[in-house]
């Protein structure tokens, strides 16, 4: 009976997406890419090849990914004496190259993105966003992947509106915060073991969909794990949790999975 009387408590209102690898595979076709370009138009011999993109991207934040580079794989690289400027610059030619990538269309939003994010409004869930990404990169992947996307969030925190980033619980809080809920009231949906940490730390339950770079990574503590949030006519595949007989994401599932069920 306290069972009972707790799953009634539990009321879903919100779901919170991080962008990178969760809305989008914005990292293989687009931030990979960009970052290149920008070595390239720095005159840098630097090359990321995917696998080493892939150890790169356990390091959250871009200027914080040229960094943990520099360290790791180019200790023979002469340190500008403004190495924070010389960082910040190539970041910032990075994101000029990731927003030209979008503007072109090349990187839609991931299968089953679109119909829950509509179906989540109708059914009047609010919705957000909690993620290390710049602002003008999610703003450019929403206008172009999703026209009148910007529109559906209604708290967008991204890029260095907290300090710590992820794993840090500090951007969730913020948008808890924002939003005014506990995380009771809340999913979280990401795509990575740091996200997913970053989420629990903040309490909040989170629903993980893999992509070729985190497939391997230690989901534990996540409420489902899954490749992808599915389509009616294309299902997705349980990689961990228990999804009933859901065959892809939709309200339904969702509130089941806040209440335990």
């Amino acid at each position: 009976m306290v069972r009972d009387l707790v799953r009634k408590m539990k009321r879903l209102e919100a779901l919170i997406f991080d962008v990178d690898g969760t809305l989008a595979e914005t990292e293989r076709d687009g931030h990979l890419v960009a970052f290149n370009r920008a070595f390239a138009d720095a005159g840098l011999d630097w090359q990321w090849e995917d696998s080493l993109y892939g150890e790169l991207l356990s390091v959250t934040g871009g200027k914080e990914r040229i960094l943990y580079y520099l360290d790791r794989y180019r200790p023979d690289f002469p340190r500008p004496r403004a190495l924070s400027d010389f960082v910040a610059n190539l970041h910032a030619a990075k994101t000029k190259h990731f927003l030209q990538l979008v503007s072109e269309g090349g990187i839609p939003l991931r299968p089953g993105v679109k119909r829950l994010l509509g179906e989540a409004k109708r059914s009047g869930l609010r919705l957000a966003i909690a993620t290390t990404a710049s602002p003008a990169n999610v703003t450019a992947l929403l206008e172009n992947a999703l026209p009148g996307g910007l529109s559906l969030f209604e708290v967008i925190a991204a890029g260095d509106v907290v300090p710590a980033k992820k794993p840090a619980p500090d951007i969730y809080n913020y948008v808890l915060r924002e939003l005014k809920l506990s995380p009771e009231r809340c999913l979280a949906f990401e795509d990575s073991a740091l996200g997913l940490r970053s989420a629990l730390a903040a309490r909040l339950k989170t629903l993980v969909t893999v992509n070729g770079y985190t497939a391997g990574q230690d989901f534990a503590g996540a409420a489902l794990v899954v490749d992808g949030l599915g389509e009616p006519e294309a299902p997705f595949r349980v990689l961990a949790g228990e999804a009933g007989d859901a065959a892809y994401v939709d309200a339904a599932l969702l509130h089941k999975l806040l209440a335990g069920a």
